[in-house]
């Protein structure tokens, strides 16, 4: 059977492979816009901490509130910055935050224990204690886990969750 492909029984194929293209060639932008992003969402975690360290003195202020003001601000920095620049990059700041998250993990299981140093602890309670408990610490990295983990982590998160409520919805035709 001979059969006769006309160029619209092609076009379909040609026009994904053409977006495909799009897509690789856009790569190298959509890694720099990540990149804007993810700077915006830890410079505006700085700022937060900044703000708490020279007006309201961090031991005067409970890990909650830090916590609330993590979250908070970067969330309304990526909200407004997405508003101003629609940006599909934008949202995966929270993809950063959780890869960040995860490293410093590591490290706080590759730390030993010892006294003032969550002795006896597993695994769990290493984690938990480090990053989330708002009323202790495991003492490992000097009681900085929410400092060098947890809130650079929220406000990652919170930056892309932000920017994904600026978002425009895209109308597709079928």
């Amino acid at each position: 059977m001979d059969h006769d492909l006309t160029s619209t029984e092609l076009e379909p194929e040609e026009e994904l492979v053409q977006e495909e293209e799009a897509r690789v060639s856009n790569l190298g932008h959509q890694a720099l816009w990540v990149l804007i992003h993810t700077l915006l969402a830890v410079a505006s975690w700085a700022a937060v901490i900044l703000f708490i360290t020279v007006v309201l003195k961090p031991e005067s202020v409970p890990v909650v509130i830090t916590l609330g003001l993590a979250f908070l601000i970067p969330f309304i920095v990526g909200y407004a910055v997405t508003r101003i620049k629609q940006n599909d990059m934008a949202p995966y700041t929270w993809l950063i935050g959780l890869i960040w998250l995860l490293i410093i993990c590591l490290w706080i299981l590759d730390m030993p224990t010892g006294p003032n140093q969550c002795y006896h602890c597993d695994a769990t309670q290493k984690i938990y204690l480090t990053f989330f408990s708002l009323s202790g610490d495991s003492g490992l990295i000097d009681g900085q886990g929410r400092f060098v983990g947890t809130w650079p982590a929220v406000a990652l998160v919170a930056y892309g969750i932000g920017s994904r409520f600026a978002l425009k919805k895209k109308k597709y035709s079928t």
